[in-house]
């Protein structure tokens, strides 16, 4: 048998509603996708007001870094340095910064992905609720 350490539904609930609060003060929306790490969709919400493409762009960030093991900003910086995107053979790849993953025990458990903000502020978001909900 083989098991796998993924994120709980409860913790991509707390990861959700931290971006949500947290926005929220700000008069803004966001759509928030939390996946794990075999990169299915566990939980997922976009805002009132958000636009309808933040919803795809969130969900891929979320797969995007479980997937790459690694923040999207950082797979951005690649595809604009000499990878082509087409390299991955994966149309939901995205180098939109936002997406990060999270590592639990040296192993990526899942990842967020967030989408609404400016890309910086939806990595700064996507970060602080990881660190929030998980204490990294």
């Amino acid at each position: 048998m083989y098991s796998i350490e993924k994120i709980s539904s409860d913790e991509a609930l707390k990861l959700i509603h931290y971006c949500v609060q947290q926005v929220k003060q700000h008069n803004k929306a966001v759509a928030v996708s939390v996946c794990g790490p075999e990169c299915e969709l566990i939980a997922f919400i976009r805002m009132d007001g958000t636009s309808p493409a933040a919803s795809r762009i969130a969900q891929n960030k979320a797969y995007t870094a479980a997937s790459d093991r690694a923040e999207t900003s950082k797979m951005g910086e690649r595809m604009r340095g000499n990878d082509n995107p087409a390299f991955w053979g994966d149309e939901r790849i995205t180098g939109f910064g936002g997406g990060v993953p999270i590592i639990q025990n040296n192993k990526v458990i899942g990842a967020i992905g967030v989408s609404g903000l400016p890309e910086a502020d939806d990595e700064q978001l996507a970060k602080d609720a990881v660190k929030e909900v998980f204490g990294y």
